[in-house]
């Protein structure tokens, strides 16, 4: 009986994940950006301008990944990229008007989401439903490091 429990529960768990995925990418499609560059957008709002080594840093992408996402939101006039004020060998990456914008869609949409999904339950079944996440989420760090191979 347990193992079938837990199994029913990580269905339940892998649908929502393939249901909140659907979501973003539809929502994402519809702005013009794919989930790593909204990825970039998301960071950049709430950081401010970045270099691009900090960005490959905080969506733990390699730094020939993050030009080419960094490109792509170039051109498509999300992003501009800028000398750096204090490091000549440093280019920044900021937000254009637009590139603004839709991070604070982005925000919006998180906020508006996060109101649908839990406003109506009550105090005890969200506490009990965030404590229940936060611990599948360090267990889920503790598999995923152990699977790691020794650096």
């Amino acid at each position: 009986m347990g193992e079938e429990r837990w199994e029913a529960v990580l269905d339940r768990v892998f649908e929502l994940t393939l249901l909140l995925g659907r979501d973003i990418t539809e929502n994402l499609a519809r702005d013009g950006l794919t989930e790593s560059r909204a990825a970039l957008v998301w960071e950049l709002h709430h950081r401010g301008p970045c270099t691009q080594r900090e960005l490959a840093d905080a969506v733990n992408v390699t730094p020939r990944t993050i030009t080419t996402l960094v490109d792509g939101l170039e051109s498509t006039g999300f992003v501009a990229r800028e000398a750096h004020p204090s490091d000549r060998r440093a280019t920044l990456v900021t937000l254009t008007r637009q590139g603004r914008a839709s991070g604070r869609k982005l925000a919006a949409g998180k906020r508006r989401l996060a109101r649908e999904l839990f406003s109506d339950l009550s105090p005890e079944l969200l506490d009990g439903l965030d404590l229940g996440l936060q611990e599948m989420v360090e267990r889920l760090r503790s598999v995923l490091a152990a699977q790691q191979p020794p650096s």
